[in-house]
């Protein structure tokens, strides 16, 4: 190990069910040095944070922390070791005062009976936020401070440990122009002081301003480590996205729709005034628009809206030409427009009931008659459904939590289709599911759009966007950035927008 280096991990592995998270990764740290951690969603960046932190124990390789080969059996023992993480959703006692929330995990002072000493303890925060530049008053509730305050107090109180490496996660995410200079102000001081930062982020400009040095993983795998000065955000993104994009068959072959009459979609101006703004698209009958952008981009809020899910602050939306109001998803279904969610298990399947039910649970009001259900015909749906789908399941009374990712995805698909939604929005169509699954889901998708419906699909997974889509929108912090279309739809050029990366 260099003396330098205050952090180093080699040959890192860690599988989960069914997925292998990393696999040999490389990741080094110095002291007072800004080392980016960069690549797609799923690329790896959480799984290995959280090793770091002692959330996760590596299934192989080995940690050196100051030189000695080390374990973490839980956070407590990182954060006691020196480890601190400052996470995206920030891990703050809302009800507490800064005080407390710094020196939390600390030897509190107490005097002889045992009792806090409470002005010692604003004393002591006082000193450590002063030592940040900060004037907040150890007094105040949390709750009541910006996200930019709670990111001081988060590292005061990595301060308060005497941390060597601090681990920040999307540290901008929510922060203005302002905030942001005055993060870097901080992290420089930081890096002044001897402490080795991991800054994880999406955002090119961020990284080059403020890091040294750039590790690229892919797919769970080290790529490569980078000196920041030394390399640029076209060469980040082809190491970011250079993978074999071999899964998804070819794009779909004759006519594609013109989109010369009214779209079957159209959206102006739309916001929810909170996660996405301004947003403007268009979508024509028989049509696939995916939507890219990284997590937290606003693409799965924008589908919640679109579906009635949540109310738009602003923004007209069309069907065929007339305007429409989608204040819940009864409106939304009753307009013909159909969600697949992002999470199938929380947000869509009734995990205890029938294949079946499942599948017929949206038309049990017309297979109905004075309050009884015509069985018959309940059972020929689902088998109608069952059949056109390609669910696979033993009997259609089994509960479908027992049925595979791939074919409970199918049957939420063959539930909306019993409605013939005119609009179909797909939110992560194929996230785990197998290979063999997810070309029966797009052949599926691709035959729906034949057929005449609209979709726009919404995935992290490249290739997927690419392979199914006709068009794609990319996402950045909230706002439609780009239209792709043709031969501009390619990895790089979407990774570029999404980034916020200089696009020739």
């Amino acid at each position: 190990m260099n003396p330098s280096e205050v952090l180093l991990l080699r040959n890192i592995s860690k599988s989960f069910p069914g997925v292998k998270s990393l696999s040999g990764v490389h990741f080094e740290l110095r002291k007072g040095e800004v080392h980016a951690l960069v690549g797609e969603n799923g690329a790896g960046k959480s799984t290995l944070m959280k090793i770091i932190g002692g959330i996760y124990s590596p299934d192989e390789g080995e940690i050196v922390y100051r030189g000695q080969p080390t374990k973490w059996s839980n956070p407590q023992q990182a954060r006691a070791s020196g480890i601190s993480i400052i996470h995206q959703e920030l891990k703050l006692a809302p009800s507490l005062s800064v005080a407390e929330n710094v020196l939390m995990g600390t030897t509190l002072p107490r005097n002889r009976l045992g009792f806090i000493r409470w002005e010692r303890m604003y004393e002591r925060s006082r000193e450590l936020l002063s030592s940040i530049g900060s004037d907040l008053d150890p007094k105040r509730k949390v709750g009541e401070l910006s996200v930019a305050q709670q990111q001081i107090v988060e590292i005061a109180r990595a301060l308060s440990i005497q941390a060597d490496v601090i681990i920040m996660d999307e540290p901008s995410a929510t922060l203005t122009g302002k905030e942001i200079d005055r993060l870097f102000a901080l992290i420089r001081l930081l890096k002044s002081r001897g402490v080795g930062i991991i800054y994880i982020s999406h955002r090119m400009e961020e990284i080059f301003e403020i890091s040294d040095r750039c590790t690229v993983l892919r797919d769970g795998q080290w790529i490569r480590t980078l000196e920041t000065r030394e390399t640029s955000d076209k060469e980040l993104v082809r190491l970011m996205v250079g993978r074999d994009v071999s899964v998804l068959a070819g794009k779909r072959e004759g006519e594609l729709p013109s989109g010369r009459e009214a779209p079957l979609l159209g959206v102006t101006g739309l916001s929810d005034g909170k996660r996405f703004w301004d947003v403007s698209l268009r979508l024509n009958a028989g049509e696939i628009v995916g939507i890219a952008g990284l997590v937290g981009s606003g693409r799965s809020e924008v589908l919640m809206t679109l579906f009635g899910a949540t109310r738009a602050a602003k923004g007209d939306i069309r069907l065929e030409g007339e305007p429409v109001s989608l204040d819940s998803p009864r409106d939304a279904i009753r307009r013909g427009i159909a969600l697949v969610p992002e999470s199938r298990k929380e947000q869509a399947l009734f995990l205890q009931m029938g294949v079946g039910e499942n599948m017929s649970v949206l038309r049990l009001k017309d297979l109905s008659a004075a309050g009884w259900i015509r069985m018959k015909q309940k059972e020929a749906l689902e088998q109608e459904s069952r059949e056109r789908l390609g669910v696979k399941t033993a009997s259609l009374r089994n509960r479908i939590v027992n049925l595979s990712g791939g074919n409970q995805q199918k049957a939420i698909l063959a539930r909306w289709l019993s409605l013939s939604p005119r609009v179909l929005l797909l939110d992560e169509p194929t996230r785990g599911v197998d290979v063999g699954a997810k070309e029966e889901i797009y052949t599926i998708i691709r035959e729906m759009a034949a057929e005449g419906l609209g979709l726009i699909v919404v995935s992290s997974d490249l290739p997927e966007v690419i392979g199914i889509s006709d068009r794609v929108y990319v996402m950045r912090q909230g706002r439609l950035v780009a239209e792709l279309q043709g031969g501009d739809i390619h990895e790089e050029t979407i990774m570029m927008h999404a980034t916020g990366g200089q696009v020739s």
